[in-house]
């Protein structure tokens, strides 16, 4: 349950573009019987690299391929010698079932590495929650014990694992909570925005979104990593391997994209770079599951009190 509120964050849903803009593209419509003994199923294409994705969700992914995930994708293709395509969804409820699952599509560009829902890639970056604030406002952040983290507004998606620590820290008073579950009717950049006009005085972000947007922001802005948080409270883990997720039984199909992934690692990490998104070198072997069973049993670490 933790890992698919935190897969919320991680692929964005907790804010999107509207839909009604203009210019956006018509999604095609998701057929609940394709699939099904006697309907029509999509025939994979081994030439093909189709990617499940968002068409309205920067700074991931959109339907100009924009986003720093269409831009990997793109190079994974270009090593894989396959023709680059999309399927797109929005990322709510459903949307492993109705695209990945159903056949659909064969690639979706960013799940943490030990989600069992998927068979996962080797990592391709590691990133984590980080507090953004106005330079202006003098702060001077690092960690939840800081004192300027008691002057102000503080956003924070609810249900995020950056809420533990915040909770462990009576700061929750100071907590201004935006929603968890995908919205239409606001921009991926809502907190960062919000925090821009002075609505909250610290963002605590997901760093992909952070980084990409505080870059982009008419005023300089101080984006800082959390500090790890899981040997106190496993729910507090901030930080995450991030994998390319295929369907379980794609064996092959994974071990192709590790090489492709082994072997353009510095391609990707430009992008990133390019993109705001921060990073940092991938923990072999990370996984949710052991730190909660090592904290369950008391092994390693103390259980949380």
């Amino acid at each position: 349950m933790f890992k698919n509120l935190l897969m919320s964050v991680l692929l964005g849903s907790v804010v999107v573009g509207n839909v009604l803009a203009a210019d956006m593209p018509d999604i095609p419509a998701i057929n609940p019987d394709e699939g099904r003994i006697g309907e029509v199923r999509r025939v994979e294409d081994p030439t093909e690299f189709k990617v499940c994705a968002d068409p309205d969700n920067m700074p991931y992914s959109n339907s100009k391929q924009e986003g720093f995930e269409d831009k990997i994708a793109s190079v994974l293709a270009q090593e894989l010698g396959k023709k680059l395509s999309f399927q797109y969804a929005y990322y709510r409820q459903g949307f492993l079932r109705n695209t990945l699952n159903a056949n659909r599509c064969d690639y979706v560009m960013s799940t943490t590495s030990d989600n069992d829902s998927m068979r996962t890639s080797v990592p391709y970056y590691r990133s984590g929650f980080v507090f953004v604030y106005r330079k202006s406002s003098g702060y001077n952040i690092t960690d939840w014990d800081a004192p300027d983290l008691r002057k102000g507004i503080i956003g924070i998606v609810g249900q995020s694992p950056p809420t533990r620590p915040l909770a462990d820290h009576n700061l929750m008073e100071n907590a201004r909570p935006y929603r968890l579950q995908r919205d239409l009717n606001f921009p991926p950049s809502q907190l960062v925005d919000d925090l821009v006009k002075g609505d909250i005085d610290v963002a605590i972000v997901w760093g992909p979104i952070a980084g990409y947007f505080a870059k982009q922001a008419a005023i300089p802005l101080v984006v800082v990593p959390i500090p790890e948080y899981e040997d106190k409270n496993v729910k507090g883990k901030e930080n995450w391997n991030i994998s390319i997720g295929v369907r379980n039984k794609d064996k092959a199909r994974a071990e192709e994209l590790n090489k492709a992934i082994e072997n353009r690692q510095a391609d990707i990490d430009k992008i990133l770079d390019q993109y705001g998104v921060p990073h940092s070198a991938v923990v072999k072997g990370d996984s949710l599951e052991k730190k909660a069973r090592e904290q369950n049993r008391g092994e390693k670490v103390d259980k949380p009190t």
